[in-house]
């Protein structure tokens, strides 16, 4: 039988499960995995980045935008800790995400070796599979069956791999399992789809309320909102779904939310809740509401609010179920007030885009930006008050895609994402979207983009501020403290990197900055000072005159510039 390297099995293993490139930095531990990479560059290709962190971020957004497994390493010790943070936002997305951490040789294992770390404590909190392998002929197989862990769990595998084994010749033997991997969907049962139809009979402020667990199936919300007369909110990883001008289409709730999304769902007597696990729905969703589940994931039924009638199912199949099986609701009040006030909405932010103040508002930013995107064009945004005007402003058309670091949130995750995004699809048009905090975490892998000449969009948001934090001070009503930047010229820092920079102080600076990026084919960055302003808090509206007296809402709506607007409860009347 012939004999093969098991470090270059192992990559043959990757290559079966169509991992076609891997993040990260070499070190000594890793020197065998480095060594079958390099035999092996054809099919799988590194892809050097300048921090850890920033690999593993790009891995997750690899599975975020594709659904397939992304990958990223780690040498021992600092290089295996550093991954830490994108790890965490796999887990906490639930998208497969395959970590190898290099380990010192087997023979200096358990003898306070240099860099040696005991690394399976560290990890066994984010993963859903934590190994170390222990003689090379395992090497391939315990990738295939990391691999196959993190599909079947949505999360992080991570397999640490002492140096000397990669080294070691075995039997070439066919060991990757990918050929009999399958997927597929669960079909909702039709008596419970049927248990639900009384309540949506019933209903008189329905909302259908959907997240990623819809991904592709428009066509089915659609039918379903249109069938049943209701209005449309949605998570917001879920964002690009949806088109974003959609009639029915409220946005999204919570705080990096919509005023019209927010409304309906506090005032609405049934929530159908569809492939989501948003976190705040306690918070935000009608306690009265009578409420239906649809999930793949049994344990998610209750969650987020009681459950009157759960359907364990995909979901965009029980949708187009509901259609068959329900009579039509006819249009109302309520989906019309819900209609205008998404109009309202449109029109009020919409207002600001010709905004020549100096420091300029994000409005005219997203103006230039919706002006010059692609029709298959990708996002990807940063956290924070960013996220909140990606979200709101970002007209996007159905076909376009859109990610973020959702549950967990960690900022830093722009640069990296943009790397992700263009390797992925290297003929679509690519924007990263990060505030002057987030930027400044990752930007040293602008030098990434450059190496491998990716033409990213990236936009930053200077504002000298952690402006999402600076507001949570506000609102606890405690001295405003750590939340202030020191400024950069971050267009300059760009240039210094390798990529074309641009900095913007005036509104007459954007749309040539932004027909240039639109044709560089490099990588480029477009730094705008903008104010230091909150974005509208959707999550506490002082707008109603029941809660409100006239003087706090005319305050309330002097500070944050509210016209012609008024509130759901208003148009309802």
């Amino acid at each position: 039988m012939s004999k093969i390297n098991a470090g270059v099995a192992m990559v043959n293993v990757f290559e079966a499960w169509g991992i076609d490139h891997i993040y990260g930095i070499p070190g000594g531990s890793f020197n065998s995995t480095m060594d079958a990479l390099y035999h092996e560059r054809e099919s799988v290709k590194y892809i050097q980045v300048r921090h850890e962190e920033a690999g593993a971020l790009a891995a997750a957004a690899d599975a975020k935008l594709t659904g397939k497994v992304g990958a990223v390493f780690g040498s021992a010790g600092p290089g295996a800790s550093h991954l830490i943070n994108g790890l965490y936002d796999a887990q906490m997305d639930n998208v497969p995400v395959l970590a190898l951490l290099g380990q010192v040789a087997t023979t200096a294992m358990n003898y306070n070796s240099f860099q040696e770390l005991n690394e399976n404590p560290m990890f066994a909190d984010v993963s859903v599979y934590n190994r170390t392998v222990m003689t090379p002929e395992s090497l391939p197989h315990v990738i295939d069956e990391a691999i196959k862990a993190a599909y079947q769990q949505k999360g992080v595998a991570v397999v640490t791999i002492p140096v000397d084994l990669g080294f070691e010749e075995i039997e070439e033997v066919e060991i990757a399992t990918a050929k009999n991997h399958k997927t597929g969907v669960i079909m909702p049962d039709e008596e419970d789809l049927k248990a639900a139809l009384p309540l949506i009979e019933a209903a008189k402020k329905p909302v259908l309320y959907v997240g990623q667990g819809v991904r592709g199936g428009f066509d089915a919300v659609k039918a379903f909102a249109e069938h049943f007369s209701m209005p449309v909110a949605a998570a917001v990883l879920a964002k690009g779904i949806i088109p974003d001008l959609y009639e029915n289409f409220l946005g999204f709730a919570a705080r990096v939310a919509t005023k019209p999304a927010n409304e309906a769902l506090a005032d609405a007597d049934l929530i159908v809740f569809v492939g989501s696990d948003f976190p705040f729905g306690r918070y935000f969703f009608n306690p009265e509401a009578k409420f239906i589940q649809v999930d793949i994931d049994a344990t998610k039924f209750g969650r987020r609010h009681n459950v009157d009638q759960s359907v364990l199912g995909d979901g965009a199949t029980a949708l187009r179920r509901w259609v068959e099986l329900g009579e039509a609701r006819p249009a109302d009040a309520w989906l019309k007030a819900n209609q205008e006030n998404i109009r309202n909405w449109h029109a009020w932010r919409k207002s600001f885009y010709n905004d020549d103040s100096t420091p300029l508002r994000a409005e005219p930013v997203f103006k230039e930006i919706n002006r010059i995107a692609e029709k298959d064009a990708v996002y990807v945004s940063d956290v924070g008050n960013v996220t909140v005007n990606s979200i709101r402003h970002l007209e996007m058309n159905g076909e376009q895609q859109f990610t973020t670091s959702g549950w967990f949130a960690t900022m830093g995750n722009g640069v990296p994402g943009g790397i992700a995004a263009q390797l992925t699809y290297p003929d679509k048009q690519v924007f990263t979207f990060s505030g002057d905090g987030g930027f400044a975490m990752q930007m040293q892998d602008i030098i990434t983009q450059v190496k491998y000449n990716l033409p990213i969009i990236n936009v930053v948001f200077s504002n000298n501020a952690f402006g999402f934090i600076e507001a949570e001070q506000e609102d606890t009503e405690q001295q405003k403290f750590g939340v202030f930047l020191e400024g950069a010229d971050f267009g300059k820092v760009g240039e210094a990197l390798g990529a074309d920079g641009f900095t913007i102080t005036e509104y007459s600076q954007l749309e040539p900055a932004f027909t240039a990026a639109k044709e560089s084919k490099r990588p480029v960055v477009i730094d705008i000072k903008i104010k230091d302003e909150r974005p509208l808090p959707v999550e506490a509206l002082e707008l109603e005159p029941e809660k409100f007296s006239a003087e706090q809402i005319k305050a309330f709506k002097e500070k944050y510039q509210v016209h012609d607007m008024p509130t759901l409860r208003e148009l309802l009347k």
